[in-house]
């Protein structure tokens, strides 16, 4: 087996960021990202792009960080007991896009690598990452096109990597307390480290990459469609499920909070403006109720 190289990593994951924020910037005429470098006490940094109040995007951060340290933090070893004394650094690019217009769906993406080293012992290693998309407003075509994406980007790899990543995203990205999905899934993949580092790291780059490629055709068709009071007011209470799945059951958040990593960063997968409505359920019969009979359902889509 090849040895990891995380330079070569290192090198793309910043490229990647770079990408995309131009790409936003691209299609948003108002749209600038802020950017603030950290540094980690314990060792490591990122540096954070965050894009507020454009045309399009409400909200967009697009993270790159590299942490490194001799201890991992509980949420690593709770599945890994084997990790434990060993020095490790974690690298990775996270992205959530919170748009203005609630036909146009909120994304996210993010592709890891992790090493974890000891003396005398080969070193643990592997990939992560995916993308899904949550939309409020559903568009079956839109749909279809994100996970045509998501399929082209696995199939050059193995036959098996897309019904096995989706399965994955759909059973992550899944809300327990509330009984269903966060929205239409997409690629989730973890642990991955077989049959070599090059095959891949290929294949995270294209995953990487194709999050583009899958986004950005949704926001171009949908982004002139008039909306008004209503669809804003459902957008913001949809959006709560967001924040409810990120504090409590995502994983990515309990490491960079356990891991010593910048809050404000971290954090910032979280919409800028949210509400919550005590026992609320659609109207029979509107767009809002096809959202949950139509979309958030376990569903093949190509």
């Amino acid at each position: 087996m090849n040895l990891p190289d995380i330079h070569r990593v290192k090198e793309f994951f910043l490229s990647l960021q770079d990408t995309i924020c131009r790409s936003l910037e691209n299609i948003d005429p108002k749209a600038t990202f802020q950017q603030d470098n950290w540094e980690r006490k314990e060792g490591g940094g990122g540096r954070t792009r965050v894009l507020t109040n454009g045309a399009l995007f409400e909200q967009a951060g697009v993270n790159f960080s590299h942490v490194y340290g001799d201890t991992l933090p509980k949420s690593a070893t709770a599945h890994r007991p084997e990790l434990a004394g060993r020095r490790f650094q974690a690298m990775g690019v996270s992205l959530v896009i919170h748009p203005l217009n609630p036909y146009i769906p909120t994304s996210h993406a993010n592709v890891r690598f992790f090493i974890a080293e000891k003396e005398g012992e080969d070193p643990v290693w592997w990939f992560g990452g995916g993308f899904d998309l949550t939309p409020y407003y559903g568009f079956e075509e839109d749909v279809i096109h994100w996970h045509k994406v998501a399929k082209s980007v696995c199939t050059p790899f193995s036959e098996d990597y897309y019904p096995r990543y989706k399965k994955w995203c759909d059973d992550y990205f899944y809300i327990k307390h509330r009984n269903e999905p966060r929205g239409v899934g997409g690629l989730f993949f973890d642990d991955l480290n077989t049959p070599d580092f090059d095959h891949c790291f290929e294949f995270v780059q294209h995953v990487g990459l194709g999050y583009i490629d899958a986004y950005l055709p949704i926001v171009e068709k949908r982004k002139s469609i008039p909306w008004g009071e209503r669809e804003r007011q459902f957008q913001l209470y949809r959006r709560g499920r967001y924040v409810e799945f990120n504090l409590v059951w995502d994983r990515g958040t309990l490491f960079g909070l356990q891991s010593g990593g910048r809050t404000e960063s971290i954090l910032m997968s979280m919409p800028p403006l949210v509400r919550f409505e005590y026992d609320y359920s659609p109207e029979q019969n509107t767009p809002e109720a096809k959202l949950y009979s139509d979309f958030l359902i376990q569903k093949e889509w190509v």
